[in-house]
């Protein structure tokens, strides 16, 4: 097996957005050598003059060349197999056969596996790595990571993972880690919409809705929608938990394409999947995704 990826080794990063400019200044702080790249030459900048060391570069194949590890945090997969293949400056263009690309964005299963096959034809490796926890722990190291691919390669990987989260969860094959984030935000937007609808019926009978959601966090209805985004999100109607609707509604249509793809019938699924879509189309693709209560309000 290859040598485990840790500190000095160098890591190329693609995509400084909400949740990749926390993690890659993790990846920084552990003493790994960063190499980032972005479509937006502004975010590159604020990022680099934020972290001293990190190293800016002019392309994604700049980026990958000389890098141990390449890491995608980019907004799907289509975007992310973009980036690795399609054009002269494609990452895959400027990496090496020893290198291993992680996918850590949340993209779909199937294209996964796809992309995957299509990168081993060039001697490139890869795992699908997504995570769950939101900004808030990205910035602090404790985010959820979820993995996907070889047992040898997630082992591998895993000083690098440890430096961005808590836990690193190996759930199976190539894709598997991307087939259970979209499952498990499935479960987010689900508990999310089913408490803002409750408050909604609670507020309108005259209940204050910061003790609907109280009692929710003392009884059976718990659930991290309720301790985590009802009094800080949702009571002051401020939606700015980090994570937009448009993400959401994209995961949830991950869900229920996967189970279609797999012939299982998930009729609250393929519900949900609906909802969302409307609910980012009223509310907008950049909303969070708290502003699903103010969808499902009618303001």
């Amino acid at each position: 097996m290859s040598k485990p990826l840790a500190p000095p080794a160098t890591i190329a990063f693609i995509g400084l957005g909400m949740m990749g400019k926390p993690m890659a200044a993790r990846l920084l702080g552990a003493g790994y050598t960063l190499r980032v790249y972005d479509q937006s030459q502004q975010a590159m900048s604020d990022f680099v003059g934020a972290n001293p060391g990190a190293i800016a570069t002019a392309s994604a194949k700049a980026c990958a060349q000389g890098a141990d590890a390449l890491i995608a945090m980019l907004p799907d997969g289509k975007i992310v197999r973009r980036a690795l293949l399609e054009g002269a400056d494609a990452a895959a263009e400027g990496l090496s056969t020893e290198a291993i690309l992680i996918d850590m964005s949340s993209s779909a299963p199937v294209g996964t596996v796809e992309l995957s096959k299509e990168l081993a034809v060039r001697g490139l490796s890869m795992i699908d790595a997504p995570v769950s926890g939101g900004v808030r722990r990205a910035i602090d190291g404790s985010l959820a990571i979820i993995a996907g691919g070889s047992a040898e390669h997630v082992e591998r990987c895993k000083p690098l993972l440890q430096s961005m989260g808590k836990t690193v969860f190996h759930t199976g094959a190539i894709g598997a880690g991307h087939a259970v984030k979209a499952l498990n935000n499935y479960l987010s937007a689900t508990s999310l919409l089913s408490m803002c609808e409750a408050m909604i019926v609670g507020e309108k009978f005259g209940v204050d809705p910061g003790m609907l959601v109280d009692v929710f966090n003392s009884s059976s209805g718990m659930s991290n929608s309720t301790q985590a985004k009802g009094r800080q999100f949702i009571v002051p109607r401020n939606y700015a938990a980090g994570f937009t609707m448009a993400l959401m509604a994209k995961d949830l249509r991950t869900a229920a394409d996967l189970a279609e793809q797999l012939d299982v019938e998930v009729p609250t699924m393929t519900e949900m999947a609906k909802i969302w879509a409307r609910a980012a189309e009223k509310v907008g693709l950049s909303a969070d995704h708290t502003a699903i209560h103010k969808f499902l309000e009618g303001k």
